[in-house]
């Protein structure tokens, strides 16, 4: 049976770039979403099989719209990932001159890795918020438009016979974003040395040390952080989860370790996945912290209990 995805849409999306990356895609059905929300919500009720989102940028950080939603709700599974340099250009309606522009529309992450060029090179202009870099360039082409540019991919602007006043207009280069593909839980994917496990820590209790007790569940396994972010979970002010990425897989012995620890802490702990990194970057385990050494460490302990 063939996979339908979906992606945070419209079409020409970063996003649906991330998507593409993904064997067997192209020639998939691919539905856009209006936000990252519904793509996941039609990835619950079964409409979709997966469900491409953003979840970190290079420049602004974590999405926090796919941070919120992933960590509520119905469980989701990340089953991969996908990285995508990120390239933007000034597109406007054919005809259109620079300096005629009052008002340039783009999504929130956009314009933070574009605003300085903007403000050096479209002083007058105003900056409008859009869903998606997508949405902001096909809203060109809409009678009554309140924007007369977009800050957009170059797709964008090919699909749709946008004029390109401007290209690489971002203040930072290689700027990428990263994707992450969700499903429905399943089976995990087999360990492949380069891996990153995925997990929401509830704040159990707010309290002097709290956070470092969440660490020392993974620094004393040997788990290696690559991202850490805290959001609020909305019941009420100074109510917090943490959001994370752990280097490797659940199958090893002492990332399950401290899985098993971070539980203890947490008991609402939400495991959203072990998966490939789509870098492929492997990481040096201490061999204090190597399968091998869980292993004899368990056995001894069974030895001395049978011993007694």
């Amino acid at each position: 049976m063939t996979t339908v995805y979906t992606f945070l849409g419209p079409e020409g999306t970063f996003t649906e770039a991330a998507l593409l990356q993904v064997p067997g895609a192209a020639d998939a059905r691919r539905i856009p979403a209006s936000n990252v929300e519904a793509a996941l919500e039609a990835v619950r009720s079964g409409e979709a099989g997966a469900a491409m989102v953003p979840i970190e940028n290079s420049v602004e950080g974590g999405v926090s719209a796919t941070l919120d939603a992933i960590a509520g709700g119905v469980p989701l599974q990340i089953t991969g990932e996908q990285l995508v340099p990120i390239r933007f250009v000034l597109a406007v309606r054919p005809g259109t001159e620079r300096q005629s522009i009052t008002v340039v529309s783009t999504h929130p992450h956009a314009w933070a890795q574009c605003r300085a060029w903007c403000s050096e090179n479209i002083p007058q202009a105003a900056y409008l918020p859009a869903s998606s870099t997508a949405a902001a360039g096909m809203g060109l082409l809409e009678p009554g438009a309140g924007h007369q540019a977009a800050i957009c991919s170059p797709l964008v602007a090919q699909q749709r016979g946008l004029q390109v006043l401007a290209d690489d207009i971002g203040d930072i280069p290689d700027a990428v974003t990263r994707f992450i593909l969700v499903s429905r839980p399943g089976a995990l994917p087999a360990p492949t040395g380069a891996d990153k496990t995925t997990l929401v820590v509830p704040l159990p209790q707010d309290h002097p040390g709290a956070l470092v007790a969440i660490l020392e569940q993974l620094s004393s396994r040997g788990v290696n952080l690559s991202r850490i972010e805290s959001r609020p979970t909305g019941q009420f002010l100074g109510d917090y989860f943490f959001s994370l990425d752990a280097e490797g897989h659940l199958a090893e012995e002492r990332v399950a370790d401290a899985v098993r620890g971070l539980h203890r802490l947490s008991p609402g702990l939400r495991f959203l996945g072990s998966y490939p990194r789509a870098d492929r970057r492997g990481h040096t385990v201490p061999r204090s912290n190597q399968d091998d050494a869980f292993l004899k460490a368990d056995g001894w302990v069974r030895d001395l209990l049978l011993s007694r």
